[in-house]
């Protein structure tokens, strides 16, 4: 594809971090909740960012936007984490303009997900758009970017197998219990969290191992009694959770807390304990491994565990890739289109005006001057006029950006525009 800046003044950028390069600790310092990407959004739009989404889920922290130079994205990232730009440096990647875009399409339709053909982070790519609109932070561009992904990611799903099988955090987690203890039907499941991946868990849970033991605690309870209620489940007041705990075969934390919210002092049972901890940061502390009938498994480590399916998966991936080009050259074809647009506009204008000036000068000159047949004859010259420029932009062969100067120039549309 040909290459061109997508602004006049500014680059799209895409800026963040991955379970690729960054462990879960990292990631941790990196997470950003509601609050801080409420700080984040505010910040752009005092700093004049004409469009920002920004993402944090439980394997990638990542802000979409434009910019003079990446580093403010990555300052507004950094002062509202407890991430540092020299840790940001260590394991964080930038996209510009075109790379950007395909990174977008990638993560959008699953094929960067920790876990291959993870639809999940679709959901939340789109949650996030809604909430940049609404904040007046999501352009013409961006809108359209994210449109063009998430019918990429539907077309993916749909003709594709590669979300068959284990392909989500929260169903991992579940195939994990089912292959690691014995009679999960009967044993007692204690879900601590109900964000989405733990309403996601709780769904899958029910759904595949058809247990009647599974109590839920939230720090606030009436989000539990929403989830609870549609599964007809157990919830407990947060108070009662070193309790719970102590008759729990399995522990499924999904806090989204900053700081571990289990440890070992909490823990007074003596029987075996399984605990899978599926939060960034991590909500439970290193040393319940201290405790030898303690297990203790992180969404990282669930994320190596092949199942049977993922390498059918795989071979799924041409296939998608395949549709995401599709898609993206749709995308490029509008953008391309776009960049050139107001010039045409400008141009057509321009042309306008010296047919104007042109027939009001025959005006005075003929005395059977015909101004409906002079209209539409110069009207048809304008547009054939302007549909040549327009399919000679479209030429691959050219360089738009050239073309668009000379354009200018010729006709003095405005002021000439370097590195537009």
């Amino acid at each position: 594809m040909r290459k061109y800046n997508i602004s006049r003044s500014n680059y799209f950028y895409a800026i963040g971090l991955s379970y690729n390069k960054a462990d879960a600790n990292m990631r941790g310092r990196f997470c950003l909740d509601e609050k801080s990407k409420q700080a984040i959004l505010n910040q752009a739009k005092e700093n004049d960012i004409e469009s920002l989404i920004v993402t944090s889920t439980c394997n990638r922290t990542e802000i979409y936007g434009f910019a003079q130079h990446p580093f403010q994205l990555i300052q507004l990232l950094c002062n509202n984490t407890n991430g540092t730009v020299e840790e940001f440096q260590k394991v964080a990647y930038i996209y510009k303009n075109n790379d950007a875009i395909n990174h977008m399409f990638r993560v959008g339709s699953g094929l960067d997900s920790q876990i291959l053909g993870d639809f999940e982070i679709i959901s939340q790519l789109k949650a996030s758009a809604r909430i940049s609109k609404k904040h007046n932070l999501l352009n013409h561009f961006t809108e359209r970017l994210v449109n063009a992904v998430i019918q990429a990611s539907k077309r993916i799903k749909n003709e594709t197998e590669i979300s068959t099988g284990a392909t989500s955090v929260s169903f991992a987690s579940v195939q994990y219990i089912f292959n690691t203890v014995e009679n999960v039907s009967n044993k007692n499941i204690l879900l601590f969290g109900t964000g989405k991946i733990g309403r996601n868990t709780c769904e899958n849970l029910v759904k595949h191992a058809k247990n009647k033991h599974i109590t839920l605690i939230n720090r606030t309870k009436d989000k539990a009694e929403q989830i609870a209620g549609k599964f007809n489940l157990i919830v407990k007041d947060y108070a009662n959770l070193q309790e719970e705990i102590s008759t729990s075969d399995i522990l499924i934390v999904a806090t989204g807390a900053q700081r571990p919210t289990i440890d070992k002092h909490i823990i007074q049972t003596k029987k075996n304990l399984l605990i899978l901890d599926l939060s960034i940061p991590k909500n439970v502390n290193e040393n319940v491994q201290e405790l030898e009938h303690v297990s203790l498994i992180h969404l990282d480590d669930l994320s190596k565990i092949t199942d049977k399916t993922l390498e059918s998966r795989k071979k799924q991936i041409p296939l998608a890739e395949t549709i995401i080009e599709e898609v993206k050259k749709e995308f490029d074809d509008w953008l391309e289109t776009r960049i050139f647009a107001p010039t045409i506009k400008a141009l057509k204008h321009k042309l306008s005006d010296f047919a104007s000036a042109e027939l009001e000068t025959q005006r005075k000159k003929l005395t059977d001057f015909n101004e409906a047949q002079a209209e539409l004859i110069s009207n048809n010259i304008i547009q054939k006029i302007t549909n040549h420029f327009a399919h000679h932009l479209k030429d691959d062969s050219i360089s738009t950006n050239e073309s668009l100067e000379l354009i200018k120039k010729v006709f003095q549309l405005e002021p000439s525009t370097k590195n537009v």
